[in-house]
């Protein structure tokens, strides 16, 4: 009664018949008696051609082409008013051009003849010069013109090769065009030679009186920067010495300040004495002059001490300040020259780093192109560095080291009296494996275990044991 078809990615199924007006588009369905259904492809189709085509100048030319066509396709997340007008030209290709593809001859007649005609068309408005100029803008053209004629089938232009003009045999257009491209570029070129040695002599000659006017200019500068830095050099030092001359104008003054104060306080004390002698007249002449005398005496003695520590405060001060002065500018000097070798420390760092770098890139240059060289033969590469590094001769040596001064000593032990020894051993064992003869075979290894005991270690065994023979010799 009904049958469920599901068509491919690159397919679609029309289905035409009962209960269907026009016809219905589906990607699956379910197709009912009285129905028909058929699938058709919806991937792109190259349609390789030639078009002749004839110039305004009645010159005729080939445009080779080769277009890329197929339907429109419903896109994904395309607004509704786009989708109805892309099933409509998937519509048209349904009933049009798919029912054609079992026999492509008429499809490829079919677009053929439109991309013709429309060149043709195209290219009897234009001449042969315009045509050739403007190739990329007759291809825009041709293809847009094209694109309108394709729409009424649903069709569209995924891509579109339209490869350079060709003549028609007969008429040597392009190749005589060629031919005199070509003699106007090489007359250009030697034109252009001529200007460019021209510019270059004329260059050279400005250039190297540039380079003397400069050099004469940067001498100069040079030369004036040398005497300004002496100026200033001079200019500090007697901003120095005006410095110091007003820190010792200044300490003078402050000495001559307290020297006159400390004379006013003298005079002032020796006027006050006078008025206590003056008052103290009246009363006993003894007391008074004792007094008087004790007074005088301490008032002495405590101004000389005063003063003697008062000048010792202030060369203490003064040599405190001197002292501090020299220890910030050794401190200064310390800094500057620390600073200095800070700098060529980071300096000599920098031009390593530098250099280590330039190497690196030397080595990987080196090891591309010896690589390129080698056809990119990797192990081939590798044996060649081996090789250029002396690695292999290294190696040799290094095994040579390895063997050098190996003396080895080889001893051969014989258990038995040779063939007819181990032939009446197997007759023995043959009639009755006896346990003894095991015992003797654990026995015969002992002799040669314990002369690689000795040789190795030194050691010897248990007289209780054995000994081992003298000289190296064997058993």
């Amino acid at each position: 009664m009904a049958t469920f078809r599901v068509a491919d990615a690159s397919e679609y199924l029309a289905i035409t018949g009962w209960g269907i007006d026009d016809v219905k588009l589906a990607k699956k369905a379910w197709v009912f008696v009285g129905q028909q259904c058929k699938k058709f492809s919806i991937s792109p189709v190259n349609y390789e051609f030639e078009v002749h085509a004839m110039s305004a100048e009645k010159l005729p030319f080939i445009l080779p082409a080769v277009f890329t066509i197929g339907p429109k396709i419903t896109a994904t997340g395309a607004e509704a008013s786009d989708k109805r007008d892309l099933e409509a030209q998937l519509l048209l290709y349904a009933k049009l051009i798919a029912p054609l593809h079992r026999s492509r001859s008429h499809v490829h007649e079919l677009v053929k003849g439109i991309i013709e005609g429309e060149t043709r068309v195209l290219a009897a408005d234009l001449t042969m010069e315009e045509i050739f100029k403007g190739t990329k803008t007759f291809k825009e053209k041709v293809f847009n013109r094209v694109q309108l004629e394709l729409n009424q089938f649903g069709l569209v232009i995924y891509n579109a090769n339209v490869k350079q003009l060709v003549d028609v045999p007969g008429h040597e257009y392009f190749s005589y065009l060629g031919q005199k491209t070509q003699q106007d570029a090489a007359n250009q070129a030697k034109v252009d030679v001529a200007e460019a040695r021209m510019k270059g002599e004329v260059g050279a000659k400005e250039r190297e009186g540039l380079t003397r006017q400069n050099a004469a200019k940067v001498d100069a500068e040079t030369k004036v920067l040398s005497v300004r830095q002496q100026g200033q050099g001079l200019k500090e030092e007697l901003a120095m010495k005006k410095a110091g001359f007003d820190k010792q104008a200044k300490v003078a003054e402050v000495e001559a300040a307290k020297a006159v104060a400390i004379r006013e306080a003298e005079l002032q004390m020796e006027v006050e004495r006078k008025n206590a002698m003056r008052q103290t007249e009246k009363l006993k002449a003894e007391q008074l002059s004792k007094a008087t005398v004790q007074y005088e005496t301490q008032v002495q003695e405590s101004n000389a001490l005063f003063y003697s520590r008062q000048k010792a405060a202030e060369a203490a001060l003064f040599e405190q300040m001197r002292t501090a002065e020299a220890r910030k500018a050794q401190a200064d000097a310390q800094f500057f020259e620390q600073k200095m070798a800070e700098d060529a420390k980071l300096y000599a760092k920098q031009k390593e780093a530098e250099s280590l770098a330039l190497l690196g890139r030397a080595k990987t240059e080196y090891a591309a192109s010896m690589l390129q060289a080698l056809g990119g033969n990797y192990y081939a590469l590798r044996d060649y560095l081996m090789i250029d590094g002396g690695m292999y001769t290294e190696m040799a040596s290094i095994n040579a080291g390895a063997v050098n001064g190996m003396q080895p000593k080889i001893s051969i032990w014989s258990n038995g009296a040779g063939a007819d020894g181990a032939a009446a051993n197997a007759g023995k064992e043959a009639a009755g494996g006896s346990a003894l003869q095991q015992v003797a075979g654990v026995y015969k290894m002992l002799p040669p275990l314990l002369s690689t005991v000795h040789e190795q270690t030194g050691m010897l065994p248990p007289a209780w044991m054995g000994a081992l023979p003298k000289d190296g010799a064997a058993n």
